[in-house]
């Protein structure tokens, strides 16, 4: 299929695009690869319409010419640098540059203003369209596909697929059959991992803390779905679940006394620090032990171990500013928001998510990687700062409300003076430029595998 549409960059484009938001692309990587870089070396760039265009700033992410992206969407700008009237009846090509704005980076006024107009216009269309672009529109305005997970966009765009007759039939047979066989997989999985969590009988014991397994192996779904990753995808939802419960003992149960004995046992690390705790950390103590040695035996079988180290390392590191942020709750102390985020961007729990994923990818993750990720590269703290933040802005108030340390929206009110919803718009901006930094890492060369960045 692809070959067939090699003699055209406009077919191959379209193609490529259907391909990636059906969520086969990962079938097809070497070969989009190679028709991308053909594009980007054979054609003048000029594209006889908007959609097209706006189809090479999403393909061409990986193939680092930043001024490519910006020349492409003045191509829809008249000689006074405004958005041509002309473009705002065709609606596909305004919904594709619209999602293209998603990849931009600090500096592109151009793009920056893009999103603004296409997101009016887009707006403004909606009374008037039907099914189903009318449908792609209103998911786009609401979940743009790059920050979306992967499967959920699959799965909303095979439902506009067959609503569309313009779609191969034969590419979106082949779509639904691999999301079936997919998501049989994932199930799967998620029942053996939600058994291993109903036999520590953490909900029973530990009524305090969260039963949210399903939502942690929902969460792990969005960092690697590929069916190679079956092993991974056990080991990082551990992890998570650990987390979540370990987060819910520092936040909303644990003594600052006993936080100080849990703390130092996870610094030690080893089976005779259980004897120091209370009895409900003993159970989350020795589960998070346990978790460990299965991924410790599974690194040995592929001569990996010392992936193990970083983890731990990770851990460690989420635990002691876990334990920082307690002491401020306790103590009624608001910190700066240099302070909070200094701490907060390793309580949102996005390096250790990053680290311990790094562990199931096989030889990609080499010790240079893991040297990388553990020395805080850009994108690692940007990604931080939108989990951090994000998370910040939608659950503050009920954070609040259980009692819980100053999230950035109250640090950020204090410090400056400002309102509420002034913060939060402060905040938002702050997500927005993260998301551009994590774009930009992703455009130029690194000695980091493209699979491990995104």
């Amino acid at each position: 299929m692809l070959e067939a549409a090699a003699g055209q960059s406009s077919q191959m484009l379209n193609l490529v695009d259907k391909i990636q938001r059906l969520g086969v692309s990962y079938h097809f990587e070497t070969e989009i690869e190679t028709a991308l870089q053909h594009i980007y070396e054979t054609c003048d760039h000029h594209f006889d319409d908007l959609h097209t265009a706006a189809l090479s700033l999403i393909g061409y992410l990986d193939n680092k010419d930043i001024q490519f992206l910006v020349i492409c969407s003045t191509n829809s700008r008249n000689s006074k640098g405004e958005f041509q009237e002309s473009i705002i009846s065709d609606v596909r090509g305004m919904l594709s540059l619209y999602e293209a704005t998603f990849l931009r980076i600090r500096g592109e006024d151009i793009l920056d203003e893009a999103l603004a107009f296409t997101t009016i216009q887009l707006q403004s269309a909606l009374p008037n369209l039907s099914t189903p672009i009318k449908e792609q529109i209103i998911h786009a305005l609401n979940q743009p596909i790059h920050k979306g997970l992967t499967r959920l966009n699959a799965r909303s765009h095979i439902l506009f697929s067959e609503q569309n007759d313009c779609h191969s039939k034969d590419l979106l047979n082949f779509a639904k059959l691999d999301f079936n066989l997919l998501q049989k997989l994932h199930q799967r999985e998620l029942y053996e991992i939600t058994r291993w969590w109903k036999d520590l009988k953490f909900a029973k014991k530990l009524p305090f803390a969260r039963d949210r397994i399903s939502e942690c192996y929902f969460w792990i779904l969005g960092v690697y779905f590929e069916p190679q990753y079956l092993v991974a995808r056990r080991m990082l939802t551990k992890v998570i679940a650990m987390i979540s419960i370990i987060d819910d003992i520092y936040d909303v149960y644990g003594t600052l006394e006993e936080l100080v004995l849990f703390t130092d046992a996870i610094e030690r690390w080893e089976i005779s620090a259980l004897d120091q705790l209370p009895e409900y950390m003993k159970l989350c103590y020795q589960a998070l032990l346990d978790v460990y040695s299965m991924i410790d035996e599974e690194m040995a079988k592929q001569g990996r171990s010392y992936c193990v180290d970083y983890a731990k390392s990770s851990m460690k590191s989420l635990v002691r500013a876990y334990f920082e942020e307690a002491k401020w709750f306790h103590q009624g102390y608001v910190p700066t928001m240099e302070e909070y985020m200094q701490v907060a961007i390793v309580t949102g729990a996005y390096k250790i998510l990053a680290t311990t994923s790094f562990v199931g990818m096989g030889e990609l993750a080499t010790k240079e990687v893991f040297d990388w990720v553990s020395n805080d590269p850009l994108i690692v703290q940007a990604a931080s700062v939108v989990s951090r933040l994000t998370d910040d802005i939608v659950g503050h108030k009920f954070e609040q409300k259980r009692g819980h340390v100053a999230s950035a929206v109250e640090c950020y009110m204090k410090q400056h003076g400002t309102t509420e919803e002034e913060a939060i718009v402060e905040l938002y901006k702050q997500v927005t430029n993260a998301w551009k930094d994590m774009n930009a890492e992703c455009l130029f060369p690194t000695k980091v595998p493209m699979p491990l960045l995104s």
